[in-house]
């Protein structure tokens, strides 16, 4: 083997390696990000959290992927990390559907079926039809399906160069030698740990694996230890991943850790401790790449079946391992969101990052309105207190949330993702307004408490109404836009109408109390700015419906909506009914 084979080799390597990402990639976007915003979806059935590690990974082609997204979920505290643990056991178990397709290169025979099955016969057919798709289509989904397509094909041919390239090495002794070494347990393990490690991917190692055996050196004594070295070695993703992240993320990843580790330590134990008894002939026989992915997934079930009932011991493990002391929970919430940038390299799952962040906003902004409204009923100082702390905290959610979804805006977006990134954009900001004016009313109901001023009968009974109807419009907002229901959403401009309507009857009638010297020019003061402030809330509740509604159009126009609904049967009908719900005294 010249210097040539060794280039040629490592270009194959490349290949291999691009044509992985490629399809992987593509298959993300084909799917929509649905795959991996199943991982989102919170489980207490162990079982099933391992059957969804092990899909989305067999989807998104790399475990090391699906780990980083479960230490980033568990850093955010969207996900427990009991509720992490299965994931990472399935995502073992979902990484070797790739060796199975690797495992195409060994398939021999003269049957024309059987030939077409080898990469060498159907990878070129599938790199032309893609070529020809990704040039001219402009379906965003029939590229999607064309990047699948060459990304297999680069990836086989790969496949097939490393393998070229190492043939030759069948006929040189010392390379022979230089393998019998490894065929050593520990140092086999040790060899699959550092491969895997250095270019962080065991789907990728057990394929170079896989390309060896075209030599005919690499026997099962030789592949067995180093495929379960190699489960090791890819942990190191996920433990690079957790670096700066919170304690729990940590964990995740020593959980990860410890699950490859425990399941080498027992299978090495098992496998070599009957073998002094049964001596198992077959570690001398030559391997093939079919072979290998037989034992990568016996493997991987193997220890998956075992530890799966130890679930909460591996958690404990990991507590006791980076940290056993309690910390302050990330779901509490005045705890500002760790957008985490390891999400970004997934647009569809960093979206739906955002959108979570976004709702936690909306809670507390929510929280902020309504409790200034209660305190005209009764004042309270330690809320006062607690409506400007919500405030800086929304202040500090917009900041953050707007500048991830900044960053995420440079990636490459499906025009599902793009949609709900642009209203997330515009609602955050209708988020914080309303914080801004919960601010506001807390002031004016300060200032009544300090003053001792009170309204008259009938403006009493008048602010009630509008303050029900502005607790409505903001109930029925935030839930529409929490529980994402367009249908709920479409209720707030009908509310919208009724409560300009409040405004205007509400200011008429203070005008003439004040002519008739029913009310104090203070008074008057206060009054107006509450109004001017529950006014511009329902605005803000009606601009965040609206995008809501129309985050499947091309086009953002709150306005244009407004003016669009009220031709239809359905608002007018309902307005009327707000309209009897809130008439004035």
């Amino acid at each position: 083997m010249d210097i040539f084979s060794v280039i040629a080799f490592l270009g194959g390597l490349a290949f291999f390696l691009y044509g992985m990402s490629m399809l992987g990639d593509g298959l993300s976007r084909a799917s929509g990000g649905k795959m991996e915003k199943i991982l989102e979806k919170l489980t207490n059935n162990r079982i099933k959290a391992v059957l969804l590690g092990a899909g989305v990974t067999a989807v998104i082609q790399s475990s090391s992927a699906t780990t980083v997204m479960v230490v980033g979920f568990v850093n955010a505290g969207i996900m427990k990390l009991n509720q992490a643990v299965g994931l990472i056991m399935g995502a073992n178990i979902g990484t070797t559907a790739t060796s199975w397709i690797l495992s195409l290169t060994g398939i021999e025979g003269s049957n024309f079926f059987l030939k077409m099955l080898k990469p060498t016969s159907f990878a070129p057919i599938l790199a032309i039809i893609g070529a020809f798709i990704l040039m001219f289509a402009k379906s965003e989904k029939k590229k999607n399906v064309a990047t699948i397509m060459v990304g297999f094909a680069i990836l086989m041919s790969g496949m097939t160069a490393m393998s070229n390239a190492v043939e030759p090495l069948a006929e040189v002794p010392e390379f022979g030698q230089i393998l019998v070494k490894f065929a050593n347990p520990v140092a086999g393990v040790l060899a699959g740990m550092i491969i895997t490690a250095v270019i962080q991917s065991s789907s990728a190692s057990v394929g170079i694996l896989q390309a060896l055996c075209a030599t005919g050196n690499v026997t099962y004594g030789l592949a067995i230890p180093i495929i379960m070295g190699q489960n090791i070695g890819t942990c190191i993703t996920a433990i690079m991943s957790a670096i700066g992240a919170n304690k729990n993320a940590k964990r995740a990843a020593a959980i990860h850790l410890y699950f490859n580790l425990i399941g080498t330590v027992v299978c090495l134990i098992l496998f070599y401790g009957i073998n002094v008894f049964v001596h198992f002939d077959f570690l001398t026989d030559a391997i093939g790449p079919a072979n290998i992915a037989i034992i990568h997934s016996v493997f991987n079930i193997f220890t998956t079946v075992l530890l799966l009932p130890f679930g909460n011991q591996l958690v404990k493990l990991a507590q006791l391992t980076v940290g056993n002391h309690e910390e302050k929970e990330v779901s509490d919430e005045m705890q500002i969101p760790v957008l985490d940038e390891r999400f970004l390299e997934r647009p569809a799952v960093a979206a739906e990052y955002s959108y979570v962040a976004a709702k936690r906003m909306a809670y507390l902004s929510r929280e902020s309105l309504l409790s200034s409204l209660e305190l005209f009923d009764q004042y309270d100082d330690k809320k006062a207190e607690r409506i400007t702390e919500l405030e800086e905290t929304v202040d500090q959610y917009e900041d953050k949330i707007g500048s991830y979804l900044v960053q995420l805006s440079s990636k490459t977006l499906s025009d599902t993702d793009s949609r709900s990134m642009t209203m997330l954009l515009h609602c955050i900001g209708d988020f914080e307004r309303i914080s801004d004016h919960a601010v506001s009313l807390m002031r004016s109901a300060k200032e009544m408490k300090e003053k001792d001023l009170h309204f008259s009968e009938h403006a009493d009974a008048e602010m009630s109404v509008f303050r029900a109807a502005v607790k409505d419009i903001v109930d029925t907002a935030f839930s529409a836009f929490v529980t994402d229901n367009v249908k709920e959403a479409k209720k707030v401009e009908s509310l919208e109408d009724v409560i300009d309507d409040i405004n205007i009857q509400v200011r008429n009638r203070h005008v003439r109390r004040l002519q008739e010297g029913r009310c104090t020019i203070q008074l008057g003061f206060i009054l107006s700015d509450m109004c001017t402030d529950m006014e511009r809330i329902s605005d803000h509740c009606s601009n965040i419906s609206a995008y809501q509604v129309q985050q499947h159009d091309s086009e953002y126009d709150p306005h244009a909506y407004s003016n669009e609904i009220r031709d239809h049967e359905d608002f007018r009908q309902q307005r009327e009914k707000y309209r009897e719900l809130y008439e004035l005294p």
